[in-house]
This record gives C-alpha cells, sequence and structure tokens, in this order.
C-alpha cells in the first residue's frame, strides 16, 4: 500500500514528453536520414545515366542498379548483426563515412578526367553494401530518441521524408545533369556528409539492452502475460537470428508475406506499364508524371497515418491494401492514359504510409533490443530482394506476352497469393501494440 500511495504521488510529477517539433535530437537524425534517402534517390538516377553516357551500354547502365541491391543483400546479415553486438552510433558514423568517400570519389574522378566504368560499379557496390549497415542502426536510432507515446507521429513525419525524397529525387537528379556532368555526384556527397553530420552531433542509446524475446506477442521484460511463451535467445541465434525470428512469430509471418507480395506486384508492375504506356504514344516525360502518382499519394496519405490506424486493425488495413493494389494492376488497361495510372498509383500510395508504420509498430516495436538490428536487416532484405525478383519476373514474360497480358497475370497472381492471408484468421483478428499491452494487463474476473 505504501509502494502505491508513494508511485501516485510521483506520478503527476513526471513531466510531459517535450514535443515532437521540438526534440532536436529526433529532428536531427530525421535530417540525417532525410539527406541519405535523398542522396540514394539521386544516385539511383544519376549513376546509370553517367554510365550510358560513358558507355552507350543499357546493361552496364543497369548493372549499377542490381550490384548495389546485391551488396545491399549480401552485407544485409552482418549489417544486422552489427547493429546488435557494436555501439550503434559508431557503426553509423563508419558507415555514413565510407559512403561520403565513396560518394565523394566520383566528382573528383569526373574533374581529373579519370574515372572510369570499374570504378563507378565499385561505387555501387560500396552504396549498397553500408546501406545494409547503416539502414538498421539508423532506423533504430531515430526510433530510440522519440517516446512511446510520441513514436506513430514519428514515424508519420518519417514517411513523409521517404516519400518526398522519392518524388524529388529522380528529377532532381535530371536538373542537377543540367548544370554539369559532375553536379548529381556533388549533390550525393552533399547528402551523405548531411547525414554523417548528424550522427556526429546527435548522441543516442549505442549498445542494445538484454531482455527476453516472445516469439509470438512481442518483447517480455516482466511477467510474460503477452501472447506467446517466451525464449530466452535474444543474444544468440548469430546472424540469421533475425529471419528465424520472422518466421517462427505467429503474426509477423504473414505479415511480412505480404507485404512480400505487394512489392513484387508492384516492381513487376512498371516495366509493362512503361511499355503499354510508350504504345499508345504516351512521351517520356507523361510516363514519368504518371508514376510519380504513386510517390504524389504516399507523400498526401501520411497525413492519413494515425486516422487509418484508428479505423482498423493492423492486419484488416493491410489486406485491405493489398487487395485495392489488385484493381491497380489493371488501371492502365481502361481508358485515360498517363492520367488513369496517375489517379490508380495515387490512390494506393495513400495506402503505403500506413503500411510502413504499421511494419514498424508490428515489427521493430515488438522485438527486443537486443535483436532488433538483425530482425530489421532481415525485413529491409527480404523487402529488398522482391523489388529485382518481380522486374526480372515482368521481364521474362514480356518476352511472351503482351504488357496487357502480362498486367493481367501479375494481378491475378497477387489475388491468388493474397487467399490464404485473407482465409486465415491471424491477420484479421491482429490488435495494434497498445492494445494488446492493455489487453495483457487487464485484470481477469
Amino acid at each position: 500500500m505504501r509502494t502505491d500511495t508513494a508511485t501516485s504521488r510521483t506520478a503527476p510529477d513526471a513531466a510531459p514528453p517535450v514535443p515532437l517539433r521540438r526534440n532536436w535530437r529526433f529532428q536531427a537524425l530525421w535530417a540525417g536520414q532525410a539527406g541519405s534517402t535523398l542522396g540514394l534517390q539521386i544516385a539511383d538516377t544519376a549513376y546509370p545515366l553517367l554510365l550510358l553516357a560513358l558507355t552507350g551500354s543499357s546493361t552496364l547502365a543497369g548493372a549499377f542498379g542490381a550490384l548495389q541491391i546485391g551488396a545491399a543483400v549480401l552485407f544485409g546479415l552482418h549489417g544486422g548483426a552489427a547493429a546488435d553486438r557494436y555501439d550503434r552510433r559508431r557503426v553509423l558514423i563508419v558507415g555514413d563515412s565510407v559512403r561520403l568517400l565513396a560518394c565523394a570519389s566520383v566528382p573528383l574522378a569526373l574533374a581529373l578526367d579519370r574515372l572510369t566504368v570499374a570504378h563507378t560499379l565499385l561505387v555501387a557496390v560500396v552504396i549498397g553494401a553500408t546501406s545494409a549497415y547503416t539502414g538498421p542502426t539508423r532506423l533504430i536510432a531515430v526510433r530510440s530518441v522519440v517516446p512511446p507515446e510520441q513514436l506513430r507521429q514519428a514515424l508519420a513525419q518519417d514517411e513523409a521524408r521517404m516519400s518526398g525524397a522519392g518524388l524529388v529525387g529522380p528529377p532532381l537528379a535530371g536538373a542537377l545533369f543540367g548544370l554539369g556532368r559532375a553536379a548529381p555526384f556533388v549533390g550525393t556527397a552533399v547528402a551523405s556528409l548531411l547525414a554523417l553530420t548528424s550522427a556526429l552531433l546527435v548522441r543516442f542509446p549505442g549498445r542494445p539492452q538484454s531482455e527476453t524475446v516472445d516469439t509470438n506477442g512481442g518483447t517480455d521484460t516482466s511477467t510474460g502475460a503477452s501472447t506467446g511463451a517466451s525464449t530466452g535467445a535474444s543474444t544468440d541465434g548469430g546472424s540469421l537470428a533475425g529471419y528465424r525470428y520472422l518466421a517462427g512469430h505467429t503474426l509477423l509471418r504473414p505479415t511480412v508475406a505480404v507485404v512480400l507480395l505487394i512489392n513484387v506486384a508492384g516492381s513487376a508492375m512498371l516495366l509493362p506499364l512503361m511499355v503499354l504506356l510508350r504504345s499508345q504514344g504516351t512521351s517520356s516525360a507523361g510516363i514519368g508524371l504518371a508514376l510519380a502518382g504513386e510517390a504524389v499519394g504516399a507523400l498526401a496519405g501520411a497525413l492519413l497515418v494515425g486516422r487509418l490506424h484508428r479505423l482498423a486493425g493492423p492486419g484488416v488495413l493491410l489486406l485491405a491494401v493489398s487487395w485495392l493494389t489488385v484493381p491497380v494492376l489493371l488501371a492502365p488497361l481502361l481508358p485515360g492514359g498517363a492520367v488513369t495510372v496517375f489517379v490508380a498509383l495515387f490512390t494506393v500510395g495513400l495506402g503505403t504510409p500506413t503500411l510502413r508504420v504499421m511494419i514498424d509498430l508490428l515489427v521493430f516495436g515488438r522485438v527486443s533490443d537486443a535483436l532488433r538490428g538483425r530482425v530489421v536487416a532481415a525485413t529491409m532484405t527480404v523487402f529488398t530482394v522482391g523489388m529485382p525478383a518481380g522486374m526480372v519476373g515482368s521481364g521474362l514474360l514480356l518476352d511472351h506476352l503482351s504488357p496487357a497480358t502480362v498486367l493481367g497475370t501479375v494481378a491475378a497472381l497477387l489475388a491468388v497469393g493474397l487467399v490464404p492471408a485473407t482465409a486465415g484468421r491471424t491477420l484479421r483478428r491482429a490488435d495494434w501494440p497498445e492494445q494488446s499491452a492493455v489487453q495483457a494487463a487487464a485484470p481477469t474476473t
């Protein structure tokens, strides 16, 4: 009774959290992450264009993205483990420093007229490899400086960063090319410098805390009252522990699988969509504007995250956006050309931030801090692998089928893949972590 009284007296004296806009550590890390993302978006456009100008080979131009993704996947295993085993701030500083040196070497080589194809492709490997280390670490760092009650608001702001960079990056790369051949690569180096500066200025919890992992319901730090039995293997299991956690978690397994399906279908849509619009007489600028619909929708959707999360549970929202993607894949077959495509992509883009924040809350919020880096890396790697898989698959189908038939095939395959997840009860009955915690703590009668 004495403990309860003391608690009741001290609780009102607890200081309220600083408003997010005045949380300088979060805003500084967010600015660094925005710089990193914008730099990657510029690089994804500028480097293939540079290789195309140097060699005239579309194969070498495409090799930049392939090597970047391949390095990110290959080093992703160790990148997550490094975030769990070493000081995260040091991992972030070292990774950003290496990427800055690699990006700065390109405009320097251009100024000296010494840039080679091998040099450019090596930079692709360095960018991909360093993102495997800095990606999970930066995600954890940004979330570690925000109190739990502000997490959803912070994640929504983070989604605005992602969408804004995706919208601004490609045209900015083209505009910088107009200023000079080295300009976009100077811009990429400056963006990398911004990311490194934020890592140097902001201190955040560097060492992961040892906790117990709950493979069904989350992190169990006290009584084990959550939805599953706990396993005391938070710091064991090696680099593959994150994948085993995702595969063994009752809710996260179908969640990640459904998002992977969406990523594969979305990337498979791009090539036949561009071929179809081109056959309808749409200009390159018109195709670019049509494809920007998803980024514009995601930027607007960042404002709807809180409302949509209050509207339904995470599984229901995931299934709703997933099934909405099916008719979007068929929208290019309707009249209207680029305008129809823009509207369809804008519509599905509205739900993208909601799903990303949902994944963040479900995956990153429930996992033990000692395992979080590996789970984050595993999630990012699984989603990354889905994109080239979809592009390669659609390319193979286009060798034998018309663009319209390929889009119809992708839509049908997505619908078939969604049936098991929709028929099951796991996603339809899933609650937000806050609701699960309240239900677990509620007294029984």
